[in-house]
């Protein structure tokens, strides 16, 4: 009997335990719950409460190019001090450049000052040209694949913390294959452009020098640009037409500095009633970008944003606190969205759109009704032939279902799992396993009473040798179903996350559960036979 007791106290504890983490899904939560207790409800999949599902491809190659552009002007800064005469650095490729040396004798102190330093760079075979002697260096192949797996481990960063500005509760950003990105945004029904605008913007901040502007720009495009220079536009919105007027503007290729040493980004009025947006660089950037404007005083520099120019100033005086401004006559939306984008980080490399799809909540409530009604439709099935066959075990055993559906859903609002579609499935599937034990419980007390065994000792040897057969059975579906959790995304993790908990839980309501009302009826009621 004392055995007894505190297996029915554990059962009593464990209802009482799945009533509290249920309790939010199901009913308004008391201010002190909200304070103090855990309060989380129930999280719905994509699938079954409607949102935006976005598959990004991110564009690795364009985070090598990068790559090289940061070591050039880097190269071109250790020759300055090493006092190694140049005439030019150019790129040769997207992963490979050049620089051309006065005086092919200092070929060596290159080696030694330049190329030591430039860790991640080989020489390649160097040869006397009409500029000079030119040493090409090439980007490490193993380097470049580095480069190109992080960029896509830093896209998924930063999407993700400007997801989570976003305010959208329990976003999925996912890593899919090799160099793309799954985004779900459930319960997203609201400022959905927004949405799309923020995560899909590369927000690629570059500085780069200003060649020349306007008609000169125009003329000098005509005429053909140079290898290391580019042309690029500055739109602006007339404030009398509303018309949207292109301003070109000829650079220099080279990337000077990056987004990627923005620590902070936030927005200002301006002295026109526009608005700016003030940045804040780290300890890298301030030193970049203190040797940027000591060496280009009276030059203009260009803060290009996803290959728009959005302002060009003179840079007037050496800047060395680490502070810099872009003004682009932007609206406070707009301001405010180029903020967010550039306070969790600009994008390491573009990425592009291959997938859009925007799931309605109607569609979602169709597939949660749908869902319901099948595992209903399924329990209900199942409980009437097990009524019918086993008669009152039958009942016990249908009793055991019930709670098996409740503690899976208790489990999965504990561990904060997600409940989408294919999720329902695996409770559906979990329901006929989870009775599939209790059937070969009561054939193995069948074939004892047959063998003249009293009903108590039926019972426990049925239930000692069927506890190895169905621990076998549930722990090789464990198995199967552990690498669609590792491996799989979406709807076939959230599968294999149901079909564990449930397989899990049907073990303790089968052999546990069901044992507990069988000894109770036994030492309690005086029962003189059991019905199998």
């Amino acid at each position: 009997m004392a055995g007894l007791q505190w297996r029915i106290a554990v059962v009593v504890v464990v209802l009482a335990a799945a009533a509290f983490l249920l309790y939010p899904s199901v009913g308004p939560v008391p201010t002190f719950w909200e304070e103090h207790l855990p309060h989380n409800p129930i999280r719905l999949g994509l699938d079954l409460q409607g949102g935006l599902h976005l598959v990004l491809k991110v564009q690795g190659k364009e985070a090598v190019k990068t790559k090289v552009d940061q070591a050039m002007s880097e190269a071109g800064d250790l020759m300055k001090e090493a006092k190694i005469g140049y005439t030019d650095i150019y790129r040769t490729s997207d992963i490979s450049f050049a620089a051309v040396l006065r005086n092919p004798a200092q070929a060596v102190l290159f080696d030694t000052k330049v190329l030591e330093r430039l860790g991640d760079f080989k020489k390649e075979p160097s040869a006397a040209t009409e500029k000079g002697y030119e040493v090409r260096l090439k980007l490490l192949p193993k380097v470049m694949e580095e480069i190109e797996k992080q960029a896509v481990v830093q896209a998924v960063d930063t999407i993700r913390n400007r997801v989570d500005q976003l305010g959208v509760a329990e976003p999925d950003v996912i890593v899919h294959g090799e160099d793309e990105i799954v985004v779900q945004l459930p319960g997203l029904k609201e400022d959905v452009e927004e949405a799309k605008r923020v995560i899909k913007q590369t927000a690629r901040l570059e500085f780069k020098l200003v060649v020349s502007s306007g008609p000169d720009a125009e003329a000098a495009e005509k005429k053909g640009i140079g290898a290391d220079e580019e042309i690029l536009y500055h739109k602006e919105a007339s404030r009398q037409t509303g018309a949207t007027i292109q301003t070109p503007y000829l650079l220099k290729k080279l990337v000077l500095m990056t987004g990627e040493v923005v620590t902070d980004a936030r927005i200002r009025p301006d002295q026109l009633g526009g608005m700016v947006i003030s940045l804040t660089l780290n300890r890298r950037g301030a030193r970049i970008f203190d040797r940027i404007t000591s060496e280009h005083v009276g030059q203009r520099l260009a803060i290009v944003l996803d290959k728009t120019v959005q302002s060009a100033p003179v840079i007037r005086t050496r800047i060395p606190d680490g502070m810099a401004q872009i003004e682009g006559n932007f609206t406070a939306q707009e301001a405010k969205e180029l903020a967010t984008v550039l306070k969790s980080g600009s994008l390491p490399a573009p990425v592009k759109v291959i997938n859009e799809l925007m799931v309605g909540p109607s569609l979602g409530m169709d597939s949660i009704r749908l869902g319901r009604n099948a595992v209903i439709l399924g329990m209900l099935l199942v409980a009437v032939c097990m009524a019918v066959y086993y008669k009152w075990s039958g009942v016990v055993a249908d009793v055991a279902l019930f709670l098996n559906l409740v503690l899976i859903l208790a489990v999965m609002a504990l561990m904060r799992a997600t409940l989408t579609l294919p999720g329902l499935a695996g409770v559906a599937l979990t329901i006929g396993m989870a009775i599939d034990a209790n059937v070969l419980v009561f054939e193995r007390i069948r074939e004892e009473v047959r063998k003249g065994k009293s009903p108590a000792a039926a019972l426990d040897l049925g239930y000692s040798r069927a506890f190895w057969t169905i621990f076998d059975s549930n722990l090789t579906t464990i198995l199967a179903a552990l690498p669609l959790i590792q491996f799989g995304t979406g709807p076939i993790k959230g599968f294999g996350v149901t079909l564990c908990i449930g397989l899990i839980i049907s073990m303790f309501t089968a052999l546990f559960v069901t044992r507990v009302i069988f000894d109770y009826a036994f030492q309690n009621l005086r029962i003189s036979r059991i019905s199998v």
